[in-house]
Formats: C-alpha cells, structure tokens, sequence
C-alpha cells in the first residue's frame, strides 16, 4: 500500500507517522522525529499509544511498545519502528519522556488517525449541536458524519446516551443503505436532558453485527 505522509509538529518535535493506512493484522509502522528545538533531549523513552486499543493495538515486546534513545540533539532526526495490531481503524498519539538541560521533559503529539483498508466507512466527528453546557428539558440535537472507504451497504449507525445517573440509553438506529466512496452524509438523534450533570453520548457504526468505529462527545446539562 501507497504510503500517505503527514507531516506534524508539536514544539520542539516535528514528527511523522507512516504508513497511516494500512491492511488488516500486524503492520509495521515507522515514527520520524526531529528535534526543532535549540535544546538536546537525554534518554528518551519513546512509546506509541492507542486511543482505542480494541481496534489498533501497539505489541509489547519483542516487538517493541516502547524506544529508548540516548541523546537528540538540535536538527538531529531519528525513526523508531512499531509492530501494532489493526483490526480497525483508530487515533494514535507518541509520548516521549526525556531530560533536557538536566531537567525532566514529557512530550505528548497530537493524535494521527489510522485507517484500515478493509473498513466500509468511518465516522468522522460527532458533536452535540449546542454550546458545551445546557439546561435541564431542552432538547438537543447530536449528529455524526459518515464518510464512505468502500463500496457499502448495510452499515448501521446507533447512538447512545450515558446519562448522569449511570443509565446507558439507546436514542436512535439508522439503517445506511448506500454510501458512495469518499462521500460523507451526517445523521442525526435528539435527547432531553432530565437530570443535572454530565452526558456522555455515543455514536457506534456497525457493518453487519462487526462494530467499525465509534465516537464520543459530552455536555453538561444545569438546571433552567
């Protein structure tokens, strides 16, 4: 498979991942960093760390979760290589901890979206229609994008709601009879808030009885 460069950059790393699609089962996958900093960074400890550990895993060792390399100095640039499990496609992100000028450093990277070639469609986003705070009886709309990988038929799409309370409450099943390649359509649900707090709500899409993705988003609902 064609490799799909994306090139990132988090203060002082500038980082890449490859490949970010890629075939079902164990892959390789190579981290570029590059220190832009003025600064040399000491004994990194480097790991790749999945969002979703179901779908896309990191394998321990021998395989490596983790790398260890001894000095980055200014301009200096280094690859580590990963073996992960994909199953489905899933946000990763690397860590590095470090000393720099003698001191301890923790870096975190914004997260890269890896997809799997075999996967239909995948959710793009999922958002509640309101401001992140809301009153009690209001009824608000949640609504997530769809975008089509392949061919497909007989995806479904289900939200969910996870109340204060701890209830987990089903709001609605859509049935996506066709969507065309590359194309994203939006589908929506509505829920009232009847109690004070956090909500969390859930957006699952299943292809057949296999789940291909999910999505969470919260709001906090206050009293009128």
């Amino acid at each position: 498979m064609e490799m799909k460069k994306v090139l990132r950059y988090k203060y002082p790393i500038e980082y890449e991942l490859n490949p970010t699609e890629m075939d079902k089962g164990k892959q390789w996958v190579t981290l570029t960093l590059k220190n832009v900093g003025n600064k040399t960074l000491k004994r990194l400890d480097v790991e790749l760390h999945s969002l979703d550990t179901f779908y896309l895993s990191p394998l321990f060792f021998p395989f490596g979760i983790g790398h260890y390399i001894e000095e980055l100095q200014p301009d200096e640039e280094r690859e580590v290589v990963f073996q992960v499990n994909a199953q489905g496609s899933a946000e990763v992100y690397a860590t590095i901890n470090a000393r720099r000028d003698g001191e301890y450093f923790s870096w975190e990277s914004g997260w890269t979206h890896v997809s799997v070639s075999e996967e239909k469609a995948e959710i793009g986003r999922l958002v509640v229609l309101s401001h992140p705070y809301t009153t009690i009886g209001k009824t608000l709309s949640v609504e997530a994008t769809i975008k089509g990988l392949r061919k497909s038929t007989g995806l479904k799409l289900e939200f969910y709601v996870e109340t204060p309370s701890g209830k987990f409450e089903e709001q609605a099943t859509i049935d996506i009879k066709d969507l065309p390649v590359g194309e994203e359509a939006r589908y929506s649900a509505e829920f009232t808030p009847k109690e004070m707090g956090y909500y969390n709500i859930y957006a699952y899409l299943y292809d057949g009885w296999r789940k291909i993705g999910h999505k969470k988003d919260s709001i906090y609902a206050e009293k009128a």
